[in-house]
């Protein structure tokens, strides 16, 4: 394209995960260009504000199916799901929708739907208790939780899917933009969870997929 903008066009043949345009601090002549390239390709933008994808040119906006709350596009079109859903994200409350929508929308740029379990938090523990048995059919779970965090501990020691959490900058005061959750899912007494940064719904999508391939080759 141009020397500020270099893509890897093999990562999906190295990794099997394509490389996606984060669209913060990009500016919309670079996201348009983006667009713009190799339009056989599908692409997937993370990221991307409404006034972002509203300032594009008309026929770049026209090529992405774009979705505000998750803050991503798709540059062509989404493929049909590839049998059940293998993955369940399960989030504390609905403040966390938005990281939940980017989970979806990466796993179904690969072609994988998943089962999403709301307003599931630890303070009212019911709400998780009842729906332990069909979190726990699901080979991979993904945590999202902002506050103290305690649906890691308490999920991982709950299921034996491969479990993956995702802190939430949900909360205020020591919830401090989501480090307290954070270091809950690191210092988490539940063994064996993965953990990734705060709010990133795309990377804990990319785990997910990677423990999906390792553990079903055929899927």
């Amino acid at each position: 394209m141009s020397d500020d903008i270099r893509l890897d066009l093999e990562r999906e043949a190295r990794i099997g995960l394509a490389e996606a345009v984060f669209a913060a601090g990009k500016s919309v002549d670079q996201l348009a260009r983006l667009v713009a390239e190799d339009p056989a390709r599908r692409r997937l933008f993370t990221r991307l504000s409404a006034e972002q994808y509203a300032a594009l040119p008309p026929d770049a906006a026209a090529r992405l199916i774009y979705d505000p709350l998750s803050r991503t596009a798709v540059a062509g079109a989404l493929p049909e799901p590839v049998g059940p859903a293998r993955v369940a994200i399960v989030a504390a409350g609905t403040s966390d929708l938005p990281i939940v929508a980017e989970i979806e929308r990466t796993l179904a740029f690969y072609g994988h739907t998943a089962t999403s379990f709301l307003d599931c938090g630890v303070a009212g523990l019911w709400r998780l208790l009842e729906q332990q048995p069909a979190i726990g059919r699901h080979p991979v779970v993904i945590a999202v939780a902002g506050m103290e965090g305690a649906l890691f501990s308490v999920l991982g020691g709950l299921v034996g899917s491969a479990l993956v959490a995702v802190p939430s900058s949900v909360g205020y005061g020591v919830a401090d933009g989501g480090r307290t959750a954070l270091h809950a899912a690191l210092t988490s007494c539940a063994p064996g969870i993965t953990v990734v940064n705060i709010d990133n719904g795309y990377g804990a999508a990319c785990a997910a997929l990677r423990l999906l391939r390792v553990a079903e080759p055929s899927g």
